[in-house]
Order: structure tokens, then C-alpha cells, then sequence
């Protein structure tokens, strides 16, 4: 399967390379931009099917965080047949806006586009918890971390692959004075 996704994220030319400034905060010389995957249905539906085969127990929601899990999160709730929600930041914090609500007991999956910390998804969870649901797993469509990412949650991903990042004062391209450009969706100010 991790063959057919680099594939895929390589001739929708969301496989980048450059100096990227990731949503951690921590700067990379990849940087896969889901969004031109999931711009064509075909692969939303694949990855969306594929997310959803390996969630057993029923969800009454599946959440994401926005902007970059949406997609992916309307695709798994089509197939686990519940409502898709997500969170959004407001004064850096994430929250639920739009009327969305989690009823005390709920039970939800966390989905994800790209994880490289599990820092988005962690926020997910919380706002989750906040609320009184429970959320029995979390998935993504790629885990960048190669495999390192804790989550309090049963977690599982479509790709894993290692891909090296760094805090900007240890950054090889910053010390050699390149700048990092920003591809993603949260401004971190």
C-alpha cells in the first residue's frame, strides 16, 4: 500500500521538496501537500474506504481538525456511515463552531490528513473529551513521523514514512541561510 500512496502523491505533485515550515513548528525538506491529492474524488473515496475498513467498533461522528482533515473526514464518515465534523482554531485554541456539538458518550474517530507530531490530533482529542465523547481510534492518511508518533488513542495510518524535521536553530538549510516557505493551512504567527 505505501508504494501505490507515494505514487499517487508523487503524480498529483503533492510530494514537495524544498524548505518548509510544518504546522509543529519544526522546518522539513519534504512537505506533502494533501490537498492536491484529495482534489480528485478517486483518491478521497480510496483513502476514505481504506481509513474506514480499519475502524471495527461504531462511530457516532468522525472530527477533524481544519482545514487539512475535512476531506479525509467527510470520506471516513461517508463509508462508516455517521456525521463528519470538524474543529477549527480560534485565538489558537481548538474549538467547535458552525453548531457542531458532541453529546456526552458519543463516541468518535479522529481523522487527519498528514501527522508528523500528533499535536492537532492531541487538540482533537481534547476537544472531544471536553465535550464528554470518547474517541475509540485515530487515523490519518499519512504519518510522517516513521512511526514515532504518541497518541493516547489506538492510531494507524495509510503511509508511514520517516521523514527528517528539525526545530529552526538545528535546521541544515536554515544555517545555510534559506529561508522556509509556509505550504499549510495554520498561520503560527
Amino acid at each position: 500500500m505505501d508504494s501505490t500512496i507515494q505514487q499517487i502523491f508523487e503524480s498529483t505533485g503533492a510530494l514537495l521538496q524544498g524548505h518548509f515550515l510544518l504546522t509543529s513548528g519544526l522546518h522539513s525538506d519534504k512537505y506533502l501537500q494533501c490537498a492536491r491529492v484529495l482534489q480528485w474524488p478517486q483518491h478521497a473515496e480510496a483513502f476514505g474506504r481504506e481509513l474506514a475498513s480499519s475502524i471495527a467498533e461504531k462511530a457516532d461522528f468522525v472530527i477533524s481538525p481544519a482545514i487539512g482533515g475535512i476531506i479525509i473526514g467527510q470520506e471516513v464518515a461517508r463509508f462508516l456511515g455517521c456525521r463528519a465534523i470538524f474543529a477549527e482554531r480560534e485565538n489558537g485554541n481548538l474549538r467547535l463552531r458552525r453548531g457542531f456539538s458532541i453529546d456526552p458518550g458519543e463516541k468518535g474517530v479522529v481523522v487527519e490528513d498528514v501527522i508528523t507530531t500528533g499535536g492537532s490530533t492531541s487538540d482533537t482529542i481534547q476537544v472531544v473529551r471536553h465535550h464528554g465523547g470518547t474517541i475509540l481510534c485515530a487515523r490519518s492518511i499519512v504519518d510522517r513521523s516513521g512511526g514515532k508518533t504518541l497518541l493516547d488513542v489506538p492510531y494507524r495510518s495509510l503511509w508511514t514514512l520517516s521523514v527528517p524535521s528539525y526545530a529552526a536553530i538545528e535546521c541544515p538549510q536554515c544555517l545555510s541561510g534559506s529561508r522556509p516557505v509556509k505550504p499549510g493551512s495554520r498561520n503560527l504567527a
